[in-house]
């Protein structure tokens, strides 16, 4: 017997109850046609879905490219690509039925041929490891069984492999783009999907162009409409500069951005033609990871003494204007596995920082204040990819660099570099503090990544065999309440008793429109900005 999910009918459910994305003022009724202009804050590293990793990317991914399944807002999933999906009693087997009359911007039929193309690309040596290493990493094979329906067999039972399925690394890719595309990890105009848009022109550091895909008519469950998108085309413009951004809305350069930092969202909301709206991100908290595999952080009193050290409340403070969200968990509050009982927890102890680094032996202090032992200056570096800089991220940094100065003496030594210079620095191990947030449906897919002894981004390199089975537990039941509990353990064990996490704050987004504009909203159940699907102009 199988137990079976089929998802047409909880689509006319989620059709019929979910609440409209709030529009600017004035926007009016949706109407087809005309152009938007849409400034964003991070220019993509690449438009391969299947290798998305920027939170601030995937509004990007999600115009020219579909899955098989989408997420709905109470933590369950309905039909995009897919008509529905059975699972195996065993959980060893899951059968998707696809949707007929899916083409491809190429030309190419969508089918059960073209999903395995994609699941066999991703399992290319060297093409998507982090992908194959947790979300598929219980992916055994996949078989064929006729055009419209696929089994995906597992080797173990694994929750996550639905995530995947409704995640942009599992949007589908033309299987002719997968074999002629010039430079297939780095997307682009080459590499198409079944999206409502079709990318059609890329200017590096300037901007990105989409054209409308007349023949879609496949949007998941969730979208507010069917059919082709409303805007005949959409400009985003990369803007790094917040003030850059904004100033682009004020004039009238754009007509939507996102990333609207604290100091000028008083600005907006002060002008009658602009609306603003925030939505906290799924998946973990913006943290620091301590690297335990070299001093000064092999030792678990500096890391506590690090924790203690910064007084998060009043940093976020100092760089947010009081608008950002207190993280006390590697997994986010917006998260159903957030623990709440960390809050207040720990750290926010000069007191104690003190003194866990005058056990530590750092008793000495130099010229300029520093703790030192044995002529070492207490020094911890950090090293930000400047590509996945967000949220002015930049700016807390100096602020928590001020922090611990203040209160314990550590010299936390900032670096804002490229892509390059910072994967050379993790590559060697020239790194005490990594910085990272991922935006994850499903927090287990982060967690694994993060902390697992064999994660891809495991860059603090604590290394547990309980906390990887407590990891592979909460990965292989389908118990929400199982799961949850699992997670707790795991968030306890490596935000408190083990310190090798220091949480900082909640990732936000922020959209900003004029009155010209309807359809802005966020994504369900990830809480970034949406795609250009539901966008409209009024005329």
């Amino acid at each position: 017997m199988s137990r079976t999910r089929v998802l047409l009918a909880l689509a006319l459910l989620v059709a019929g109850c979910s609440s409209p994305a709030p529009a600017a003022p004035g926007a009016g009724t949706p109407v087809s046609g005309g152009s938007l202009t849409f400034a964003v804050e991070t220019e993509p590293i690449t438009f391969n879905p299947h290798l998305y990793a920027q939170a601030k990317a995937r509004l990007l991914v999600w115009n020219s490219f579909d899955a098989l399944i989408a997420h709905d807002d109470k933590g369950g999933y309905v039909p995009w690509l897919a008509t529905g999906y059975d699972v195996a009693a065993d959980g060893l087997a899951y059968t998707f039925h696809l949707r007929t009359g899916v083409t491809f911007a190429d030309g190419e039929k969508f089918d059960a041929n073209a999903v395995k193309a994609n699941l066999d690309q991703l399992f290319v040596t060297g093409y998507a490891p982090s992908v194959t290493a947790v979300q598929l990493r219980n992916f055994k094979d996949a078989q064929v069984v006729d055009p419209q329906t696929i089994v995906v067999h597992l080797k173990a039972p694994d929750v996550l492999v639905l995530d995947f399925f409704a995640s942009p690394q599992g949007g589908q890719i033309s299987p002719k783009s997968l074999r002629e595309a010039k430079n297939l990890k780095a997307g682009g105009v080459d590499v198409v999907g079944t999206g409502p848009f079709v990318l059609d022109r890329y200017q590096p550091g300037q901007e990105v162009h989409y054209h409308r895909n007349p023949a879609y008519n496949w949007a998941p469950a969730t979208a507010k409409h069917q059919g082709p998108a409303y805007l005949d085309e959409v400009t985003y413009r990369f803007l790094k500069e917040s003030s850059v951004r904004v100033g682009a809305l004020t004039s009238g350069q754009a007509q939507v951005v996102e990333g609207v930092p604290a100091t000028d969202q008083d600005l907006i909301s002060a002008n009658s033609h602009l609306a603003l709206n925030r939505q906290l991100n799924a998946g973990t908290a913006y943290s620091y990871y301590l690297n335990v595999t070299h001093a000064p952080f092999d030792d678990i009193r500096v890391r506590r003494a690090f924790q203690d050290a910064v007084d998060v409340d009043t940093v976020l403070k100092s760089v947010y204007r009081g608008t950002a969200t207190r993280a006390w968990s590697v997994v986010g509050p917006a998260s159903p596995f957030y623990d709440k009982s960390l809050e207040k927890a720990y750290g926010n102890d000069a007191a104690a920082a003190n003194k866990l680094l005058d056990e530590a032996g750092w008793t000495q202090r130099d010229a300029d204040g520093f703790r030192t032992k044995n002529g070492q200056r207490l020094t911890v570096r950090l090293v930000q990819s400047a590509p996945f800089v967000r949220d002015r991220r930049d700016i807390l940094a100096q602020a928590v660099q001020a922090a611990v100065k203040q209160s314990a003496g550590i010299d936390l030594k900032v670096s804002l570099v490229d892509q390059a210079t910072a994967n050379q620095a993790l590559q060697t191990n020239q790194y005490e503090v990594f910085d990272n947030s991922r935006l994850d449906t499903d927090a287990g897919t982060a967690l694994n990544l993060l902390l697992a002894s064999s994660g891809a981004i495991n860059r603090g390199q604590y290394k547990d065999p309980h906390l990887d089975q407590l990891l592979v537990d909460g990965q292989s039941s389908t118990d929400l309440a199982k799961r949850t509990a699992v997670y707790a353990q795991v968030q306890k064990l490596t935000v408190v008793d083990q310190a090798v996490i220091l949480p900082l704050y909640a990732p936000q987004d922020q959209v900003a429109a004029t009155d010209s504009v309807g359809g802005t909203g966020f994504e369900v159940a990830a809480g970034v900005p949406a795609s250009a699907y539901g966008l409209w102009v009024a005329k």
